[in-house]
């Protein structure tokens, strides 16, 4: 019997490709917080996947509402801030998941006692 990760929790492809490049990422992107919720992106699970082409990475990204105020401002500093770790330019897709609490990390849903 194997063991699956979660559904909700994002795989980068980076992770694949560029392991050592996971620490520095993670570190940068959790610098970047909502500022409705006070917690940071990684947190949230909002970035989902993470991947270096010949010449440029990729960002998939949601939002935990399609009509977040801060959407635009929150993508632009992922992009900025993933761009400035890597030294490429870097491209942000919005995903077409729904954010859902269960792609937050594990027990910060329990503090806003949604489960």
């Amino acid at each position: 019997m194997s063991e699956e990760a979660p559904l909700n929790i994002p795989v980068w492809q980076v992770e694949n490709t560029h392991p050592e490049l996971i620490d520095a990422l993670e570190e940068g992107l959790s610098e970047i917080v909502d500022p409705e919720l006070g917690l940071n992106i990684i947190q949230l699970g909002l970035v989902r996947d993470i991947e270096i082409k010949e010449d440029h990475a990729v960002i998939t990204m949601i939002l935990t509402t399609p009509f977040c105020p801060y959407g635009p401002s929150m993508m632009e500093s992922t992009r900025k801030r993933v761009e400035k770790i890597l030294k490429m330019t870097t491209k942000i897709n919005y995903g077409r998941e729904t954010w859902d609490p269960t792609m937050m990390e594990e027990g910060l849903a329990d503090d806003w006692g949604l489960f």
